[in-house]
């Protein structure tokens, strides 16, 4: 028996991520703004075998071409994915994410006493790293690291 082969059509311009830790699809479509009312065309496939990760999860976005701000904040989930933007159904630029090593206004702090929480303009600042095959971030200013900083972005 053949194996069945997903097939997904070709975007003629806009962006390609893959690799994204499976079951983060979602979220990387809300840290791209596309929800109810969007005007772009997605493409999105959740759980599919990856020899690498062994599921993955890819979406492909017609139009859109994303910014520092969304790759800082797609590494926070998937820091193993790969970026590809898409011209004349071409990839003309292929690259990993890179996990930054501070990031600025991306995640809330969890702890309620911390002073990006008080009513002081201070913009949350977090020191990011891989801890046990996990992204975490640590607070500039209280110290609270988060785990699972895909509950903590804004």
């Amino acid at each position: 028996m053949a194996e069945k082969e997903l097939v997904i059509s070709k975007i003629k311009e806009g962006t390609v991520i893959d690799h994204i830790n499976a079951g983060k699809a979602l979220l990387v479509l809300r840290i791209l703004g596309i929800g109810p009312g969007s005007k772009e065309t997605v493409s999105m496939v959740m759980n599919v075998p990856s020899e690498k990760m062994g599921k993955k999860d890819i979406v492909k976005v017609e139009g859109k071409f994303i910014g520092e701000e969304e790759l800082n904040k797609i590494a926070l989930i998937a820091p193993k994915a790969t970026i590809n933007l898409i011209k004349d159904y071409e990839i003309q630029k292929k690259f990993k994410v890179t996990l930054p090593e501070v990031i600025e206004g991306i995640l809330v702090c969890p702890n309620r006493n911390c002073i990006t929480n008080s009513r002081e303009p201070i913009t949350p600042r977090f020191y990011v790293f891989v801890e046990n095959d996990r992204v975490v971030a640590k607070c500039y200013y209280c110290g609270r690291k988060i785990k699972d900083v895909d509950k903590y972005i804004v």
